[in-house]
């Protein structure tokens, strides 16, 4: 009447493996891409808090404006993270300022 089917004694269906879930990136994230941890990210970027989610941001150059941490463990409080200073730069308070100016504006600067 209808077609059988073949089965093999002992041949139970395996379980198949489940592929893995959409938002896990297979490459590296490019700048504004949901991340868990810096090195979802391409070169050049880091994971930093955007709102209640992460994306890769890009890196600080020179003279760019960083945040100073002053107690460990403060960067998590922020709602919006900036990345750390690249290569060879810190994150120190911007030198040229004028007598009157009391800013405490942070840039990277060579060390």
């Amino acid at each position: 009447h209808g077609a059988t089917e073949l089965e093999e004694p002992g041949t139970e269906a395996l379980p198949r493996r489940t592929p893995a879930p959409a938002w896990i990136p297979t490459a590296k994230g490019e700048e504004g891409d949901l991340c868990l941890r810096s090195s979802d990210c391409a070169a050049g970027l880091c994971c930093a808090r955007h709102f209640w989610s992460k994306m890769c941001k890009p890196v600080l150059r020179e003279g760019q404006v960083c945040t100073r941490h002053r107690r460990k463990g403060s960067h998590g409080l922020e709602i919006f993270q900036r990345c750390h200073c690249a290569e060879g730069l810190a994150c120190r308070l911007q030198r040229e300022l004028g007598p009157g100016d009391t800013s405490r504006l942070h840039t990277c600067q060579r060390h």
